[in-house]
Formats: C-alpha cells, structure tokens, sequence
C-alpha cells in the first residue's frame, strides 16, 4: 500500500509516467424491439427484453495526474491478451517514456513470467526495461485510480445496451476524446500519513523492535 502511495506522492514527471491499469468484463445486449424516442415531457422508452449477444473485456490506461485514459476492447482477458495490452502501452501509447509505472491488481496473468511465456526472453526483456509494476494489496484494489475512472465510464457511457464490440469500442472513443482533450485529472488525497493513522493498529508498534 504505502509503495502505491508513494509513487501517487511524486511529482509529475513526462518521461516517466504513472498509469493505473484495470479490466472489466463487459456483457453485450441487443434490444427485441426499437426502444421509443425521446419525446417533450417523456423519457426514451426501452422495453424489458433484451439478446444477448456474448462478452467481451475492457482494458483501461489511466494516466491520472496528466488526465489521459485510453480504453482497448478485446474479446476476451487472458494472460496473452494482457501482454499485448502492455506491449501496445510501450509501443503506441508511451513510445517515448523512459520508465512507464503500471498500477495494477495482482492477478494471475499480470507477471513478466507472462510476457516472457507470450513473447519470449528477448521481447519481454525489451517491455519490462520500460516498466516496473505496483500491485495493489490483498482487498486493496481501491488503491488503483483506475477503478474511479471504471465507474465514471460505467455512468456516463455504459448505461445501456451495446450489441456489438466494434460499437462498445466506438463509444468508448467518443467517451474519452472529450475528457482527454480537457485533461480531466483524478485528485488523489489519501496520502502514506493518512494510511498510518487509518490504519494504525496494522502497523507494528514502533516501542516493540
């Protein structure tokens, strides 16, 4: 936790950026019937029954402190869809940054072993010179800035049906263009101090060493 915190406390610097990762499942819905429009006084009508038309996943790249996000939607979230999701933040997303930090829960296909096992020695090597991983604890995941941002897209973008990935992936970019091109940053206040007397009775008692 306090490692997290203290990559949040640092100044902001462009050639080395702090980027909150996340995923979310995403189940596309299509509509039985065309939903009513608008009308004056009267809200769209959408009816109860919906098709399902499978799953895919979202990926999300927060750079919170610059109010950058980058969405990717893939079919699925297994460790080979990971690795290209990190090889795409080196290579397209921060092709130019020394050190990239990545904040990120602790799951299973989130290892270099995984880049290693998807690209081989050598191009693994290459990516994870340009990153260093901050896992979130155990029931910690609120630590990552990027879960704020999931629920920002949840209420502003998803709050109906979607029947196709191609159209989840369109209006993500239509989401984000916007927001990016105001920088609309997350101000980040819980600070290692705030962590000490929150949490106070996890921390050894400094009069017992």
């Amino acid at each position: 936790m306090e490692e997290i915190l203290e990559v949040y406390a640092r100044a902001y610097e462009n050639a080395r950026p702090v980027v909150c990762f996340d995923e979310k499942p995403m189940v596309l819905h299509g509509e039985v019937r065309t939903p009513r429009a608008l009308k004056a006084g009267k809200p769209q009508r959408v009816d109860y029954e919906y098709t399902r038309h499978g799953s895919c996943n979202l990926f999300l790249f927060l750079e919170p402190k610059a109010g950058k996000r980058h969405t990717l939607v893939t079919q699925r979230r297994t460790k080979q869809d990971w690795a290209y999701a990190m090889r795409y933040l080196v290579d397209e997303l921060y092709p130019t940054a020394l050190k990239i930090d990545v904040v990120l829960d602790n799951l299973n296909t989130h290892t270099a072993e995984g880049l290693i096992e998807v690209f081989g020695k050598a191009e693994a090597d290459r990516l994870l010179a340009r990153l260093e991983f901050h896992y979130t604890p155990l029931h910690g995941s609120w630590l990552n800035m990027a879960e704020i941002e999931l629920s920002v897209i949840a209420r502003q973008c998803l709050r109906r049906r979607l029947a196709a990935k191609f159209t989840l992936a369109t209006e993500l970019i239509a989401w984000e263009r916007p927001r990016n091109d105001a920088c609309v940053t997350i101000r980040w206040k819980f600070t290692k101090q705030d962590a000490r007397r929150v949490f106070a009775k996890y921390y050894p008692d400094p009069a017992i060493s």
